[in-house]
């Protein structure tokens, strides 16, 4: 898929996104918007995975460390196909499979269950570990906060997969600078991100997350690397494609009202006839 098709995508992405918190008046829109590109680029280009076959055991891993945006999620698996594009107006609601946060019993596409933060890095770490005890060649890849790389285990499981040289998994921070509380920096800073992961055995590469031309070179980069795992600091706008969310972070975790969800939607579909 070339760069304008993702980009068209991007768009019906951020769309789904913004109509299931709506639909739910519940829901965490910044961070879905903000990782939005990342999640069109895996799913639509970068990764092995046939929405045919959700289970395929050679499939590549995806692993949503930061659950809570679980709207970004759905919202590619809807529209490459692994469930109906109009379930995703059943988000949250009561009896609907589309819980708050991922859930691998009930939704197809979603290989982990995530939310409590800090732990999803860890399951992806297993799962790397694990295809290379099999022989396997799928790849892992695991989406983390900014604000939630501020947990310890997140660490822990970054010393294991450098320790064991796992160059099947890749980790992707989400950096829109951005949590529940304010910036990052401020609440408990993480920063130098990229120098902390390469201190534990990771080839590290910093691009802007909302650029398809830089996430396609950082995940074949990644791809062609040997001997240790890739970690990939994206650098994004939290809320990315609705002005009125964009970097604020009283947007973190808050549901537009009917009247914002009709801004939010008709900034969207006038980004997307200016792709065609």
């Amino acid at each position: 898929m070339n760069k304008l098709e993702l980009q068209k995508k991007a768009v019906e992405v951020r769309k789904g996104i913004v109509s299931a918190v709506h639909s739910a008046k519940a829901g965490h829109p910044g961070g879905s918007l903000s990782a939005a590109d990342i999640f069109t680029y895996l799913y639509f280009e970068g990764m092995n995975i046939d929405p045919s076959n959700p289970k395929d055991e050679n499939r590549d891993r995806f692993v949503l460390s930061k659950g809570h945006t679980a709207p970004g999620l759905y919202s590619v698996l809807a529209h490459r196909g692994y469930f109906p594009v109009e379930d995703l107006l059943t988000l949250r609601h009561t009896g609907s499979y589309l819980q708050g946060h991922p859930d691998m019993k009930h939704i197809p596409g979603v290989d982990m269950s995530s939310g409590s933060l800090g732990q999803g890095l860890s399951a992806a770490v297993g799962m790397a570990l694990s295809a290379k005890m099999t022989g396997k060649d799928y790849r892992t890849y695991c989406l983390c906060g900014d604000g939630e790389i501020q947990e310890g285990q997140i660490w822990e499981a970054a010393m294991f997969a450098g320790h064991r040289k796992l160059d099947n998994l890749v980790v992707i921070v989400d950096n829109n600078n951005l949590q529940i509380d304010g910036a990052i920096g401020d609440v408990c800073s993480p920063y130098p991100i990229d120098e902390k992961f390469a201190a534990f055995g990771f080839h590290v590469i910093n691009v802007n997350g909302n650029d398809f031309d830089e996430l396609d070179k950082a995940f074949t980069e990644a791809k062609n690397t040997k001997g240790m795992p890739t970690a990939i600091v994206a650098k994004t706008l939290k809320g990315k494609g609705v002005s009125f969310m964009e970097n604020q972070a009283g947007w973190h975790g808050k549901a537009p009202n009917d009247e914002e969800f009709k801004l939010a939607m008709e900034e969207l579909g006038k980004a997307g006839d200016a792709l065609c």
